[in-house]
């Protein structure tokens, strides 16, 4: 990391460290908004890093947003921070200036139907998006479809709640010729953006989520004492603590090749990697937490299972494993045998 980078490593870890309590993260289960939290995050400046200045961002990069994104993970934060800066990009990139407060995008999954149509001098979109991240939660709605991007106020959708594993808002929304504030041709975008993108910002939170894991199973193998000295020095415990070591620094490297990638431009390659090995991870690396500390892990009360609850979830969000695996293999196919080697040592 560079200087700035520091920095805003320091600024995001000191504010959730001294603004976010387990109090926080379980009224949010139970359906209150943290506003205090979020007016502290966006007033930090750290829902836009990578958004131009111009546009009301931060003027930094997609590696200044993986920083935060990583640490959202790592604290288990109960906000749309990675969905903000997801929808925030799709309407800097299509020139669309971004409003303040929580974003969300929309459509997640590929079979669900949304049309934006022309209507006089403006937009209207109408058809039904299910599962959105926050749904309930966005002040605004940020739709990818048709080759086209839009920005929708979210009180002209129908609101159909509900949550996952982590009890987050995942939610149906449903429009009916609901008029769009503004929209542009998303020529700069990939065709699947909200895949891509959505995959990327997954991956660094189960990296973040996966560091929280490490560092709650070292200390408290650390502590829990049997036949008179910590669990720790036990060989099979370590053994178990090295297994999660190297899945926790495995998919940190991926996802951050990935969000180097997304800066240079095309990153397909990159975050397919990237939420594939931190999907494998988070999977096992959940398990070996959870069998590092019995049944402790799993009671309410305990922090353990904010974190383990998210990287189930966000395994299976953007897509899964088997999802991008088939991806990248297609990709090799198209390629043929003679340029796998060059493209998985390529810098």
């Amino acid at each position: 990391m560079n200087e700035l980078q520091t920095i805003l490593s320091d600024t995001v870890t000191r504010l959730f460290t001294d603004r976010l309590t387990q109090e926080i993260r379980e009224s949010a289960e139970k359906g209150q908004w943290p506003a205090a939290l979020w007016q502290a995050v966006e007033e930090g400046g750290l829902t836009l890093p990578q958004i131009p200045e111009r546009r009301g961002g931060g003027g930094g990069s997609w590696e200044d947003a993986q920083i935060v994104v990583s640490a959202a993970g790592r604290f288990a934060v109960p906000l749309p921070i990675a969905e903000t800066m997801v929808a925030a990009w799709f309407l800097s990139e299509c020139g669309l200036d971004v409003p303040s407060g929580p974003l969300t995008v929309a459509p997640v999954h590929p079979g669900d139907a949304l049309d934006l149509a022309r209507e006089g001098s403006g937009w209207r979109l109408s058809g039904t998006a299910t599962r959105v991240p926050w749904g309930r939660a966005a002040r605004h709605i940020v739709v990818a479809t048709g080759g086209a991007v839009a920005l929708v106020s979210a009180d002209t959708a129908a609101v159909e709640a509900d949550v996952n594993l982590a009890l987050e808002p995942r939610d149906t929304l449903r429009w009916r010729s609901a008029p769009a504030i503004a929209a542009a041709p998303a020529e700069s975008l990939p065709a699947d953006a909200v895949a891509l993108y959505g995959a990327l910002v997954r991956s660094a939170q189960m990296a973040g989520g996966l560091e929280s894991l490490l560092s709650q199973t070292v200390k408290y193998v650390g502590e829990r004492k049997q036949f008179g000295r910590p669990i720790g020095g036990f060989q099979a415990i370590q053994h178990q603590l090295a297994l999660l070591a190297g899945h926790t620094a495995a998919a940190g490297i991926a996802a951050a090749s990935a969000f180097r990638a997304a800066d240079r431009g095309d990153a397909a390659f990159e975050i397919a990697v990237a939420k594939v090995r931190t999907g494998e991870a988070a999977g096992l690396g959940a398990g070996i937490a959870h069998q590092c500390h019995g049944a402790i892990g799993f009671t309410y009360e305990h922090s353990l299972h904010f974190v383990t609850r998210r990287l189930w979830s966000w395994r299976a969000e953007f897509g899964a494993e088997s999802r991008w695996a088939g991806e990248l293999g297609r990709r090799a196919a198209r390629r043929g045998a003679d340029a796998l080697w060059p493209s998985i040592v390529a810098p």
